[in-house]
């Protein structure tokens, strides 16, 4: 496995990427979400370019504008559409014999994808997608049921709730935040099924189910939906082993179809 840095232009700013080689005629490429570096969370992308590097496949990962070691202005996920096509670009450049890529984003990543209409990738894999109008918007029902779910399968909180550790104010408040029906999409989420559904390859949508953001996006999205793949007690970076090798093993399926 050779890993190289990549220098490539976006509207007239100059982009930091890295490819982790392989031989396939399929690839990656890792969009980064947030304002996180193409390192990814706690080093995430990193081994994951190199896990995926060492099945054969190749990986490019890159900053987007104003982020890590790129230049230009940071517009944020909603702009990041040509700063995800020129990566595209670069990638087949710089991997001539490749005839499909995988795009792959985790959390606004994904949302980006999705307003981006696939941004010209053959095939998708979107990871808890971001569909949250606010970042201080109250906690889904859906979330909330998976709180209070776990919380009592653990006799601790429970020991806690029968001793009066526990406000019954807060409870019973957040018992009825748990019953009402899901908010009304976001605009956010009508833009990103509205690009979706005008995109013609492959999509998987990843979901770890302990993650708020998932259960947001699960909320509203069609919960019968076959494109929908679970990992179940996975947090939103896929931090747990078993979490790490069930996303490996998607992204391969994704890579090999």
């Amino acid at each position: 496995m050779t890993r190289r840095h990549v220098a490539f232009e976006c509207e007239g700013s100059r982009l930091a990427g890295t490819l982790d080689e392989g031989g396939a005629r399929s690839a990656l490429l890792i969009v980064t979400g947030g304002n996180e570096v193409r390192a990814g969370a706690w080093g995430g992308q990193s081994w994951l370019a190199a896990r995926l590097s060492g099945e054969g496949y190749p990986v490019f990962r890159f900053d987007r504008r104003g982020t890590g070691d790129s230049e230009g202005a940071n517009g944020e996920f909603r702009s990041s559409a040509a700063d995800i096509a020129a990566a595209l670009s670069t990638l087949r450049r710089e991997c001539p014999d490749v005839r499909r890529v995988v795009g792959f984003g985790n959390c606004d990543a994904a949302s980006a994808l999705m307003l981006a209409e696939g941004a010209g990738c053959d095939a998708l894999a979107l990871s808890n997608p971001w569909t949250i109008e606010q970042d201080d918007a109250a906690p889904s029902p859906e979330a909330l049921r998976d709180h209070y779910k776990r919380r009592l399968a653990d006799p601790a909180a429970v020991k806690r709730l029968f001793t009066g550790k526990v406000s019954p104010r807060r409870l019973a408040g957040s018992l009825l935040g748990a019953l009402r029906p899901p908010p009304p999409p976001t605009s956010l989420a009508e833009a990103m099924k509205s690009g979706i559904a005008r995109y013609q390859g492959n999509v998987r949508f990843l979901v770890a189910e302990r993650d708020r953001t998932a259960q947001a996006f699960l909320s509203t999205w069609d919960r019968s939906d076959p494109q929908i793949e679970r990992c179940p007690d996975a947090t939103h970076s896929y931090v747990e082993p078993h979490a790490r090798e069930w996303l490996v093993q998607r992204l391969l399926g994704a890579l090999a179809t």
